[in-house]
């Protein structure tokens, strides 16, 4: 089966400042790809070039079978992008918004009522349908945004961007947004998600890339880089601000308000033994420790707070 996206080599900068260096990414059908990364990473300027709404200035890329540059409006009617802020018409109804994108995509006048009764069913607002979208919450708001980037036929939608589509959102309403993309990807389409949203890569995506200086500096599922970057954390609770600042940088985890610092450890007795030697040799820096299963957080901090390398962590 051929990739739903493939990039080989992008590369992005606007005058001096470079933002893509080489990028490689390939997204198998019918997944969440998920790409995170620091602000400055890249992430919104790789959706812009894979969406056709900016150029490469070097390197070659494909969606949905199609190549981003020479067939550039292929591209566009087999993909649907949601940006990082809801653009809706506030003036108009949900169902009105719905419908005015049917109808510029294409769709007859009988075909975009259809359309848009499905879609406010799709996405739980059949009860707001009639209200303007300034009266929706943040949630109704994002949905709405969503629902209108599916308005064709959703065979024809293969690939679904999501640039940080949960960003402002209460816990609430991002699961339900949760659950839209999961079944979104039950139903065949390809979701690629960037978000600094480090659970929801975790709960949402078949695999991961995490970006640093417009590179991928690792990319697997959530569990294999969790296991190959920092599989344990050992919290260490420190004495004073003096010891706390002397061992930060071998921490992947900081709290500075409570003197913790977080160590990546594999978890073992021995290493955990040998680290709280070298640590704190005399034993009078560390008040106590706590073993914990790492998260994502520990794994985008341990390769976003150093010099970026590129790791094949492919899986």
């Amino acid at each position: 089966m051929s990739p739903a996206i493939e990039a080989t080599g992008l590369r992005k900068a606007y005058g001096p400042v470079p933002v893509l260096d080489s990028l490689d990414l390939r997204v198998d059908q019918g997944t969440v790809f998920a790409l995170l990364g620091p602000n400055g990473a890249g992430k919104t300027t790789t959706v812009r070039i894979l969406a056709t709404l900016t150029e490469p200035d070097a390197g070659h890329a494909c969606v949905a079978g199609y190549d981003i540059a020479a067939e550039r409006s292929r591209v566009r009617r087999a993909i649907s992008l949601t940006g990082q802020f809801a653009a809706v018409d506030e003036m108009q109804t949900g169902a009105e918004n719905l419908r005015m994108m049917a109808r510029l995509s294409g769709l007859s006048r009988p075909a975009a009522d259809r359309r848009a009764a499905e879609l406010l069913e799709r996405f739980g607002l059949s009860d707001a349908g009639w209200r303007l979208a300034r009266t929706y919450s943040g949630g109704m708001r994002r949905r709405l945004d969503l629902a209108a980037g599916l308005v064709r036929d959703p065979g024809d939608t293969e690939v679904i961007f999501l640039d940080e589509p949960t960003t402002g959102l209460d816990p609430r309403s991002r699961k339900e947004l949760w659950e839209i993309v999961r079944a979104l990807r039950d139903g065949g389409t390809t979701v690629f998600l960037t978000t600094q949203y480090l659970e929801e890569a975790d709960r949402l995506a078949d695999r991961i890339a995490v970006m640093d200086a417009g590179r991928v500096v690792a990319e697997g599922t959530a569990q294999t880089l969790k296991a190959r970057f920092a599989d344990h954390r050992l919290d260490l609770a420190l004495r004073d601000r003096d010891a706390y600042l002397r061992l930060s940088g071998r921490a992947v985890h900081h709290e500075p308000e409570t003197l913790t610092l977080g160590v990546a450890t594999d978890g073992t007795a021995a290493q955990v033994r040998a680290l709280l030697d070298e640590l704190d040799p005399h034993r009078t820096d560390i008040v106590r420790f706590a073993l914990r299963t790492a998260t994502l957080d520990d794994v985008f901090l341990a390769l976003t707070e150093k010099e970026p390398v590129h790791v094949d962590a492919r899986v």
